[in-house]
Protein backbone atom coordinates (compact mmCIF):
# COMPACT_ATOMS: atom_id res chain seq x y z
CA UNK A 1 0.00 0.00 0.00
CA UNK A 2 1.48 3.35 -0.99
CA UNK A 3 0.44 6.95 -0.60
CA UNK A 4 -0.47 9.07 -3.62
CA UNK A 5 1.36 12.38 -3.43
CA UNK A 6 -1.46 14.41 -4.95
CA UNK A 7 -3.96 13.10 -2.42
CA UNK A 8 -2.52 13.10 1.11
CA UNK A 9 -3.90 10.21 3.13
CA UNK A 10 -5.17 8.29 0.08
CA UNK A 11 -3.31 5.01 -0.31
CA UNK A 12 -3.21 2.79 -3.37
CA UNK A 13 -4.34 -0.76 -2.57
CA UNK A 14 -4.20 -2.08 -6.13
CA UNK A 15 -4.18 -0.57 -9.63
CA UNK A 16 -7.78 0.70 -9.51
CA UNK A 17 -8.55 0.61 -5.78
CA UNK A 18 -7.62 3.34 -3.31
CA UNK A 19 -8.20 3.71 0.40
CA UNK A 20 -8.38 6.35 3.10
CA UNK A 21 -7.42 4.32 6.20
CA UNK A 22 -9.55 4.46 9.32
CA UNK A 23 -6.52 5.93 11.09
CA UNK A 24 -6.73 9.08 8.95
CA UNK A 25 -9.29 10.61 11.32
CA UNK A 26 -10.10 9.91 14.93
CA UNK A 27 -13.82 9.59 14.22
CA UNK A 28 -13.55 7.12 11.31
CA UNK A 29 -14.81 3.64 12.24
CA UNK A 30 -13.80 1.86 8.99
CA UNK A 31 -11.72 2.72 5.91
CA UNK A 32 -13.07 4.57 2.88
CA UNK A 33 -12.47 2.89 -0.51
CA UNK A 34 -12.42 4.55 -3.92
CA UNK A 35 -12.68 2.67 -7.21
CA UNK A 36 -10.94 4.85 -9.83
CA UNK A 37 -7.96 5.24 -12.08
CA UNK A 38 -5.43 7.96 -11.40
CA UNK A 39 -7.06 10.55 -13.68
CA UNK A 40 -10.55 9.99 -12.27
CA UNK A 41 -9.15 10.19 -8.72
CA UNK A 42 -7.78 13.63 -9.54
CA UNK A 43 -11.19 14.71 -10.83
CA UNK A 44 -12.88 13.33 -7.71
CA UNK A 45 -10.63 15.51 -5.59
CA UNK A 46 -12.06 18.67 -7.16
CA UNK A 47 -15.05 18.77 -4.79
CA UNK A 48 -15.91 17.60 -1.25
CA UNK A 49 -16.81 14.03 -2.21
CA UNK A 50 -13.78 12.37 -0.52
CA UNK A 51 -14.42 14.36 2.67
CA UNK A 52 -18.06 13.30 2.52
CA UNK A 53 -17.03 9.67 1.99
CA UNK A 54 -14.80 9.83 5.07
CA UNK A 55 -17.74 11.32 6.99
CA UNK A 56 -19.87 8.31 6.02
CA UNK A 57 -17.41 6.01 7.81
CA UNK A 58 -18.35 7.63 11.12
CA UNK A 59 -21.90 6.24 11.07
CA UNK A 60 -22.68 3.94 14.01
CA UNK A 61 -22.84 0.29 12.99
CA UNK A 62 -21.09 0.73 9.63
CA UNK A 63 -19.62 -2.55 8.39
CA UNK A 64 -16.34 -3.17 6.55
CA UNK A 65 -15.81 0.07 4.63
CA UNK A 66 -17.57 2.88 2.79
CA UNK A 67 -17.04 2.66 -0.97
CA UNK A 68 -17.01 5.20 -3.78
CA UNK A 69 -17.62 4.39 -7.42
CA UNK A 70 -15.63 6.16 -10.19
CA UNK A 71 -18.60 8.45 -10.95
CA UNK A 72 -18.62 9.86 -7.39
CA UNK A 73 -19.35 13.55 -6.89
CA UNK A 74 -20.50 15.78 -4.05
CA UNK A 75 -24.03 15.23 -2.79
CA UNK A 76 -26.24 15.73 0.26
CA UNK A 77 -24.68 13.93 3.24
CA UNK A 78 -23.38 10.98 1.27
CA UNK A 79 -21.59 11.76 -1.98
CA UNK A 80 -23.43 10.59 -5.09
CA UNK A 81 -21.83 7.29 -6.11
CA UNK A 82 -21.31 5.97 -2.57
CA UNK A 83 -22.12 2.66 -0.89
CA UNK A 84 -22.24 1.84 2.83
CA UNK A 85 -23.61 -1.11 4.78
CA UNK A 86 -24.76 -0.98 8.40
CA UNK A 87 -25.49 -3.75 10.90
CA UNK A 88 -29.00 -5.19 11.10
CA UNK A 89 -30.75 -4.39 13.37
CA UNK A 90 -28.44 -2.29 15.56
CA UNK A 91 -26.82 0.00 12.98
CA UNK A 92 -28.31 3.22 11.65
CA UNK A 93 -30.23 4.21 8.55
CA UNK A 94 -29.46 7.58 6.96
CA UNK A 95 -31.84 9.27 4.49
CA UNK A 96 -28.80 11.04 3.01
CA UNK A 97 -27.46 7.60 2.11
CA UNK A 98 -30.48 7.03 -0.12
CA UNK A 99 -31.05 10.53 -1.43
CA UNK A 100 -33.99 12.77 -2.20
CA UNK A 101 -34.98 10.99 -5.43
CA UNK A 102 -35.67 7.64 -3.78
CA UNK A 103 -35.27 4.77 -6.25
CA UNK A 104 -34.22 6.92 -9.13
CA UNK A 105 -33.31 4.14 -11.53
CA UNK A 106 -33.12 2.91 -15.11
CA UNK A 107 -35.14 0.47 -17.19
CA UNK A 108 -33.99 -0.87 -20.55
CA UNK A 109 -36.46 -1.98 -23.23
CA UNK A 110 -35.39 -3.73 -26.45
CA UNK A 111 -37.22 -3.67 -29.77
CA UNK A 112 -37.12 -6.46 -32.34
CA UNK A 113 -35.94 -3.92 -34.89
CA UNK A 114 -32.63 -2.69 -36.29
CA UNK A 115 -31.65 0.96 -36.52
CA UNK A 116 -31.53 0.65 -40.31
CA UNK A 117 -35.07 -0.74 -40.40
CA UNK A 118 -36.24 2.08 -38.11
CA UNK A 119 -34.73 4.74 -40.35
CA UNK A 120 -36.36 8.17 -40.26
CA UNK A 121 -39.25 6.82 -38.20
CA UNK A 122 -37.04 7.62 -35.20
CA UNK A 123 -38.34 11.22 -35.46
CA UNK A 124 -41.98 10.22 -35.17
CA UNK A 125 -41.27 7.68 -32.44
CA UNK A 126 -39.31 10.17 -30.31
CA UNK A 127 -42.06 12.76 -30.77
CA UNK A 128 -44.81 10.28 -29.85
CA UNK A 129 -42.93 9.19 -26.71
CA UNK A 130 -42.59 12.86 -25.70
CA UNK A 131 -46.36 13.26 -26.10
CA UNK A 132 -47.10 10.09 -24.14
CA UNK A 133 -44.72 10.70 -21.21
CA UNK A 134 -45.15 14.12 -19.53
CA UNK A 135 -41.89 15.75 -18.43
CA UNK A 136 -40.87 18.83 -16.48
CA UNK A 137 -40.73 19.93 -12.84
CA UNK A 138 -44.03 19.40 -11.04
CA UNK A 139 -45.67 18.09 -14.20
CA UNK A 140 -48.56 15.71 -13.64
CA UNK A 141 -49.89 13.03 -15.95
CA UNK A 142 -53.21 11.62 -17.09
CA UNK A 143 -53.25 9.01 -14.32
CA UNK A 144 -54.65 10.59 -11.13
CA UNK A 145 -54.89 8.19 -8.19
CA UNK A 146 -57.44 8.24 -5.41
CA UNK A 147 -56.22 7.81 -1.85
CA UNK A 148 -56.90 4.07 -1.76
CA UNK A 149 -55.29 3.49 -5.18
CA UNK A 150 -52.18 5.44 -4.22
CA UNK A 151 -51.82 3.51 -0.95
CA UNK A 152 -52.02 0.23 -2.88
CA UNK A 153 -49.24 1.43 -5.21
CA UNK A 154 -47.10 2.55 -2.26
CA UNK A 155 -47.51 -0.83 -0.57
CA UNK A 156 -47.39 -3.01 -3.68
CA UNK A 157 -45.28 -1.22 -6.30
CA UNK A 158 -45.10 -2.23 -9.94
CA UNK A 159 -47.15 -5.45 -9.48
CA UNK A 160 -50.19 -3.30 -8.62
CA UNK A 161 -49.76 -1.35 -11.87
CA UNK A 162 -49.54 -4.56 -13.92
CA UNK A 163 -52.03 -6.78 -12.10
CA UNK A 164 -54.69 -4.27 -10.99
CA UNK A 165 -54.37 -1.51 -13.58
CA UNK A 166 -53.42 -3.68 -16.56
CA UNK A 167 -50.47 -1.46 -17.52
CA UNK A 168 -47.72 -3.84 -18.54
CA UNK A 169 -46.84 -7.53 -18.49
CA UNK A 170 -45.72 -10.17 -16.02
CA UNK A 171 -42.44 -10.38 -17.92
CA UNK A 172 -41.76 -6.77 -16.93
CA UNK A 173 -42.01 -7.70 -13.26
CA UNK A 174 -39.77 -10.76 -13.67
CA UNK A 175 -37.09 -8.51 -15.11
CA UNK A 176 -37.28 -5.81 -12.42
CA UNK A 177 -35.02 -5.65 -9.35
CA UNK A 178 -36.92 -7.04 -6.33
CA UNK A 179 -39.87 -7.73 -8.63
CA UNK A 180 -40.67 -4.02 -8.48
CA UNK A 181 -41.72 -4.09 -4.82
CA UNK A 182 -39.92 -3.85 -1.49
CA UNK A 183 -41.74 -5.62 1.35
CA UNK A 184 -42.28 -3.74 4.59
CA UNK A 185 -43.69 -0.60 2.97
CA UNK A 186 -46.32 1.16 5.10
CA UNK A 187 -48.33 3.95 3.42
CA UNK A 188 -49.32 5.28 6.86
CA UNK A 189 -45.71 6.46 7.27
CA UNK A 190 -45.91 8.66 4.15
CA UNK A 191 -47.10 12.20 4.88
CA UNK A 192 -50.23 13.70 3.36
CA UNK A 193 -48.01 16.29 1.66
CA UNK A 194 -45.91 13.57 -0.01
CA UNK A 195 -49.02 11.72 -1.16
CA UNK A 196 -50.51 14.92 -2.53
CA UNK A 197 -47.36 15.57 -4.55
CA UNK A 198 -47.41 12.06 -5.99
CA UNK A 199 -51.07 11.43 -6.72
CA UNK A 200 -50.88 12.67 -10.35
CA UNK A 201 -47.22 11.92 -11.10
CA UNK A 202 -47.34 8.21 -11.91
CA UNK A 203 -46.14 7.80 -15.47
CA UNK A 204 -44.22 11.11 -15.62
CA UNK A 205 -40.57 11.85 -16.22
CA UNK A 206 -39.85 14.88 -14.06
CA UNK A 207 -36.91 17.23 -14.55
CA UNK A 208 -33.13 17.33 -14.15
CA UNK A 209 -31.20 14.43 -15.67
CA UNK A 210 -34.28 12.25 -16.17
CA UNK A 211 -34.95 11.06 -19.71
CA UNK A 212 -36.32 8.50 -22.12
CA UNK A 213 -33.67 7.80 -24.72
CA UNK A 214 -34.00 6.01 -28.07
CA UNK A 215 -30.71 4.21 -28.75
CA UNK A 216 -29.15 1.41 -30.75
CA UNK A 217 -26.44 -1.17 -30.05
CA UNK A 218 -23.16 -0.21 -31.73
CA UNK A 219 -20.83 -2.76 -30.14
CA UNK A 220 -21.07 -6.14 -28.45
CA UNK A 221 -18.25 -6.57 -25.96
CA UNK A 222 -19.59 -9.94 -24.76
CA UNK A 223 -21.80 -11.56 -27.42
CA UNK A 224 -22.73 -14.56 -25.25
CA UNK A 225 -24.07 -12.44 -22.38
CA UNK A 226 -25.68 -10.02 -24.85
CA UNK A 227 -27.53 -12.99 -26.32
CA UNK A 228 -28.71 -13.98 -22.82
CA UNK A 229 -30.03 -10.42 -22.38
CA UNK A 230 -31.69 -10.51 -25.81
CA UNK A 231 -29.41 -7.86 -27.36
CA UNK A 232 -27.80 -7.87 -30.80
CA UNK A 233 -25.69 -5.44 -32.83
CA UNK A 234 -27.71 -2.71 -34.54
CA UNK A 235 -30.79 -3.34 -32.39
CA UNK A 236 -32.94 -0.40 -31.25
CA UNK A 237 -33.35 0.01 -27.49
CA UNK A 238 -35.12 2.47 -25.19
CA UNK A 239 -33.68 3.52 -21.84
CA UNK A 240 -35.96 5.06 -19.18
CA UNK A 241 -34.36 7.05 -16.34
CA UNK A 242 -36.54 8.53 -13.59
CA UNK A 243 -37.55 7.96 -9.98
CA UNK A 244 -40.16 8.68 -7.32
CA UNK A 245 -40.76 12.31 -8.31
CA UNK A 246 -42.14 14.77 -5.74
CA UNK A 247 -43.39 11.99 -3.48
CA UNK A 248 -39.92 10.58 -2.85
CA UNK A 249 -38.40 14.03 -2.42
CA UNK A 250 -41.00 14.86 0.21
CA UNK A 251 -40.42 11.59 2.09
CA UNK A 252 -36.71 12.42 2.37
CA UNK A 253 -37.46 16.03 3.36
CA UNK A 254 -39.92 14.93 6.04
CA UNK A 255 -37.53 12.50 7.70
CA UNK A 256 -34.41 14.69 7.50
CA UNK A 257 -36.41 17.34 9.39
CA UNK A 258 -37.63 14.74 11.89
CA UNK A 259 -34.25 13.13 12.57
CA UNK A 260 -31.90 16.12 12.75
CA UNK A 261 -33.05 17.39 16.18
CA UNK A 262 -33.14 13.87 17.66
CA UNK A 263 -29.62 12.67 16.88
CA UNK A 264 -28.14 13.73 20.22
CA UNK A 265 -30.82 11.84 22.15
CA UNK A 266 -29.46 8.59 20.67
CA UNK A 267 -25.91 9.51 21.71
CA UNK A 268 -24.83 9.93 18.08
CA UNK A 269 -22.21 12.51 17.10
CA UNK A 270 -21.84 13.31 13.40
CA UNK A 271 -19.28 15.46 11.52
CA UNK A 272 -22.01 16.73 9.17
CA UNK A 273 -25.66 17.36 10.03
CA UNK A 274 -26.59 16.20 6.50
CA UNK A 275 -25.75 12.66 7.66
CA UNK A 276 -28.82 12.75 9.93
CA UNK A 277 -29.67 9.17 10.83
CA UNK A 278 -31.62 6.99 13.24
CA UNK A 279 -30.96 3.61 14.84
CA UNK A 280 -32.58 1.05 12.56
CA UNK A 281 -34.46 -0.50 15.48
CA UNK A 282 -35.80 2.85 16.78
CA UNK A 283 -39.40 3.89 16.00
CA UNK A 284 -38.04 6.70 13.81
CA UNK A 285 -35.69 4.35 11.95
CA UNK A 286 -38.46 1.83 11.33
CA UNK A 287 -40.82 4.59 10.18
CA UNK A 288 -38.27 5.96 7.69
CA UNK A 289 -37.59 2.52 6.24
CA UNK A 290 -41.33 1.90 5.83
CA UNK A 291 -41.79 5.26 4.08
CA UNK A 292 -38.64 4.89 1.96
CA UNK A 293 -39.90 1.50 0.75
CA UNK A 294 -43.19 3.13 -0.24
CA UNK A 295 -41.33 5.73 -2.30
CA UNK A 296 -39.19 3.01 -3.89
CA UNK A 297 -42.34 1.11 -4.82
CA UNK A 298 -43.83 4.29 -6.29
CA UNK A 299 -40.71 4.75 -8.45
CA UNK A 300 -40.92 1.21 -9.81
CA UNK A 301 -44.61 1.78 -10.52
CA UNK A 302 -43.73 5.06 -12.24
CA UNK A 303 -41.21 3.42 -14.57
CA UNK A 304 -43.73 0.63 -15.20
CA UNK A 305 -46.39 3.10 -16.37
CA UNK A 306 -43.81 4.92 -18.51
CA UNK A 307 -42.79 1.60 -20.10
CA UNK A 308 -46.45 0.95 -20.89
CA UNK A 309 -46.77 4.42 -22.47
CA UNK A 310 -43.63 3.72 -24.53
CA UNK A 311 -45.20 0.49 -25.79
CA UNK A 312 -48.27 2.49 -26.79
CA UNK A 313 -46.06 4.97 -28.65
CA UNK A 314 -44.31 2.10 -30.44
CA UNK A 315 -47.72 0.70 -31.40
CA UNK A 316 -48.82 4.09 -32.70
CA UNK A 317 -45.69 4.72 -34.79
CA UNK A 318 -44.38 1.26 -35.69
CA UNK A 319 -47.38 -1.03 -35.44
CA UNK A 320 -48.74 -3.85 -33.30
CA UNK A 321 -46.01 -6.36 -34.13
CA UNK A 322 -43.20 -4.13 -32.87
CA UNK A 323 -45.16 -3.20 -29.75
CA UNK A 324 -45.83 -6.87 -28.95
CA UNK A 325 -42.18 -7.76 -29.52
CA UNK A 326 -40.89 -4.97 -27.23
CA UNK A 327 -39.37 -6.66 -24.18
CA UNK A 328 -37.90 -5.46 -20.93
CA UNK A 329 -34.25 -6.36 -20.38
CA UNK A 330 -34.17 -5.23 -16.71
CA UNK A 331 -34.88 -2.39 -14.27
CA UNK A 332 -32.39 -1.38 -11.56
CA UNK A 333 -32.56 1.09 -8.66
CA UNK A 334 -29.93 3.78 -8.01
CA UNK A 335 -31.00 5.41 -4.72
CA UNK A 336 -32.16 2.86 -2.19
CA UNK A 337 -31.44 1.05 1.10
CA UNK A 338 -31.97 -2.72 1.12
CA UNK A 339 -31.36 -5.53 3.57
CA UNK A 340 -28.97 -8.01 1.93
CA UNK A 341 -26.66 -10.79 3.03
CA UNK A 342 -22.96 -9.98 2.77
CA UNK A 343 -20.05 -11.61 4.57
CA UNK A 344 -22.32 -14.13 6.25
CA UNK A 345 -24.59 -11.55 7.91
CA UNK A 346 -27.54 -9.32 7.14
CA UNK A 347 -26.69 -5.67 6.50
CA UNK A 348 -28.60 -2.63 5.30
CA UNK A 349 -26.87 -1.55 2.08
CA UNK A 350 -27.25 2.16 1.31
CA UNK A 351 -26.72 2.81 -2.41
CA UNK A 352 -26.63 6.52 -3.24
CA UNK A 353 -26.24 6.98 -6.98
CA UNK A 354 -25.03 3.40 -7.32
CA UNK A 355 -26.39 0.25 -8.97
CA UNK A 356 -26.69 -3.28 -7.62
CA UNK A 357 -24.35 -5.54 -9.62
CA UNK A 358 -24.80 -9.14 -8.46
CA UNK A 359 -22.79 -11.83 -10.21
CA UNK A 360 -23.86 -15.40 -11.03
CA UNK A 361 -22.83 -16.47 -7.52
CA UNK A 362 -26.01 -14.75 -6.33
CA UNK A 363 -28.07 -16.17 -9.15
CA UNK A 364 -30.88 -17.30 -6.85
CA UNK A 365 -31.65 -13.56 -6.36
CA UNK A 366 -31.90 -12.93 -10.12
CA UNK A 367 -34.44 -13.77 -12.85
CA UNK A 368 -34.17 -17.38 -13.92
CA UNK A 369 -32.88 -16.56 -17.41
CA UNK A 370 -30.00 -14.45 -15.99
CA UNK A 371 -28.86 -16.70 -13.14
CA UNK A 372 -25.98 -18.30 -15.03
CA UNK A 373 -24.52 -14.99 -16.30
CA UNK A 374 -25.29 -12.34 -13.66
CA UNK A 375 -27.43 -9.24 -13.27
CA UNK A 376 -27.78 -6.64 -16.05
CA UNK A 377 -26.22 -3.29 -15.08
CA UNK A 378 -26.99 -0.09 -17.01
CA UNK A 379 -24.66 2.92 -17.06
CA UNK A 380 -26.36 5.84 -18.86
CA UNK A 381 -24.41 8.53 -20.63
CA UNK A 382 -25.75 12.01 -21.32
CA UNK A 383 -27.66 12.61 -24.56
CA UNK A 384 -24.70 12.92 -26.93
CA UNK A 385 -22.58 10.19 -25.34
CA UNK A 386 -22.84 6.42 -25.14
CA UNK A 387 -24.60 4.31 -22.53
CA UNK A 388 -23.42 0.84 -21.51
CA UNK A 389 -24.96 -2.48 -20.60
CA UNK A 390 -22.73 -4.50 -18.26
CA UNK A 391 -23.19 -7.69 -16.27
CA UNK A 392 -22.51 -7.97 -12.54
CA UNK A 393 -19.52 -10.01 -11.36
CA UNK A 394 -19.00 -11.98 -8.16
CA UNK A 395 -16.02 -9.81 -7.19
CA UNK A 396 -18.45 -6.93 -6.59
CA UNK A 397 -19.39 -8.61 -3.29
CA UNK A 398 -15.81 -8.25 -2.09
CA UNK A 399 -15.07 -4.77 -3.45
CA UNK A 400 -18.35 -2.88 -3.12
CA UNK A 401 -21.14 -4.85 -1.41
CA UNK A 402 -22.37 -6.05 -4.81
CA UNK A 403 -22.44 -2.59 -6.38
CA UNK A 404 -21.33 -0.74 -9.53
CA UNK A 405 -21.51 2.89 -10.65
CA UNK A 406 -24.75 4.38 -12.00
CA UNK A 407 -23.55 6.83 -14.64
CA UNK A 408 -20.65 8.96 -15.78
CA UNK A 409 -20.85 11.34 -12.80
CA UNK A 410 -21.06 15.11 -12.94
CA UNK A 411 -17.95 17.13 -13.77
CA UNK A 412 -19.68 20.53 -13.84
CA UNK A 413 -22.52 21.81 -11.68
CA UNK A 414 -25.77 22.73 -13.42
CA UNK A 415 -24.92 26.41 -13.05
CA UNK A 416 -21.45 25.88 -14.56
CA UNK A 417 -22.93 23.87 -17.45
CA UNK A 418 -25.30 26.73 -18.34
CA UNK A 419 -22.31 29.08 -18.55
CA UNK A 420 -20.61 26.84 -21.11
CA UNK A 421 -23.48 26.23 -23.54
CA UNK A 422 -27.01 27.39 -24.23
CA UNK A 423 -29.84 24.91 -24.54
CA UNK A 424 -30.72 26.12 -28.04
CA UNK A 425 -27.11 25.73 -29.15
CA UNK A 426 -26.91 22.23 -27.67
CA UNK A 427 -30.19 21.25 -29.30
CA UNK A 428 -28.85 22.32 -32.73
CA UNK A 429 -25.57 20.49 -32.13
CA UNK A 430 -27.28 17.23 -31.18
CA UNK A 431 -29.77 17.37 -34.03
CA UNK A 432 -26.91 18.01 -36.48
CA UNK A 433 -25.50 14.67 -35.30
CA UNK A 434 -28.79 12.93 -36.05
CA UNK A 435 -30.10 12.88 -32.45
CA UNK A 436 -33.76 13.93 -32.25
CA UNK A 437 -34.30 16.10 -29.14
CA UNK A 438 -37.59 16.73 -27.37
CA UNK A 439 -37.35 18.83 -24.20
CA UNK A 440 -39.76 21.38 -22.67
CA UNK A 441 -36.88 23.56 -21.47
CA UNK A 442 -33.69 24.80 -23.11
CA UNK A 443 -32.35 25.68 -19.66
CA UNK A 444 -32.83 22.12 -18.43
CA UNK A 445 -31.21 20.84 -21.60
CA UNK A 446 -28.10 22.97 -21.06
CA UNK A 447 -27.76 21.77 -17.47
CA UNK A 448 -27.44 18.19 -18.71
CA UNK A 449 -25.02 18.86 -21.56
CA UNK A 450 -22.56 16.02 -22.24
CA UNK A 451 -19.64 18.31 -21.27
CA UNK A 452 -21.08 18.48 -17.73
CA UNK A 453 -20.25 14.80 -17.20
CA UNK A 454 -17.13 12.68 -16.96
CA UNK A 455 -16.15 10.37 -19.81
CA UNK A 456 -18.63 7.49 -19.48
CA UNK A 457 -16.38 5.12 -21.46
CA UNK A 458 -13.52 5.74 -19.02
CA UNK A 459 -15.76 5.25 -15.98
CA UNK A 460 -17.14 2.00 -17.40
CA UNK A 461 -13.64 0.80 -18.29
CA UNK A 462 -12.58 1.14 -14.64
CA UNK A 463 -15.59 -0.86 -13.42
CA UNK A 464 -14.86 -3.52 -16.07
CA UNK A 465 -11.13 -3.79 -15.33
CA UNK A 466 -11.49 -4.05 -11.55
CA UNK A 467 -14.02 -6.87 -12.01
CA UNK A 468 -17.16 -5.35 -10.47
CA UNK A 469 -19.14 -5.60 -13.70
CA UNK A 470 -18.15 -6.69 -17.21
CA UNK A 471 -18.89 -4.83 -20.45
CA UNK A 472 -21.65 -6.36 -22.58
CA UNK A 473 -22.95 -3.79 -25.08
CA UNK A 474 -22.44 -0.13 -26.00
CA UNK A 475 -25.49 1.95 -26.95
CA UNK A 476 -25.58 5.34 -28.66
CA UNK A 477 -28.53 7.77 -28.77
CA UNK A 478 -30.68 8.62 -31.78
CA UNK A 479 -33.55 10.28 -29.92
CA UNK A 480 -33.85 11.98 -26.52
CA UNK A 481 -36.92 12.96 -24.50
CA UNK A 482 -35.52 15.09 -21.68
CA UNK A 483 -37.04 16.30 -18.44
CA UNK A 484 -37.28 20.11 -18.38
Amino acid sequence: MRTVGAKPGVNQVEELLWEIPASARADMRVPARIVADRELLEAIGADRSLEQLANVTTLPGIVGFAAAMPDIHQGYGFPVGAVAATEVPHGVVSPGGVGYDINCGVRLLALDLSVDALGDRRVGLTTEISRSVPSGAGRGGRLVLGRGELDRVLAGGAPVVVEEMGLGRQGDLLHTESGGCLPGADPAMVSARAKDRGRDQLGTLGSGNHFVELQYVTELADPAVADAFGLREGQVTILIHTGSRGLGHQVCTDFVRLLEPRIASWGITLPDRELACAPMDSPEGRDYLAAMRCAANFAWANRQVIAHRVRQAVHQELGAHEADALRQVYDVAHNIAKVERHGGRDVLVHRKGATRAFGPGRGDELPEDYRSVGQPVFIPGSMGTASWVLVGQDRSDEVSFGTACHGAGRRLSRTQARKHVSGAELRRELEARGIVVRSPSNTGLAEEAPMAYKDVDRVVDVVHRIGIARKVARLVPIGVVKGG
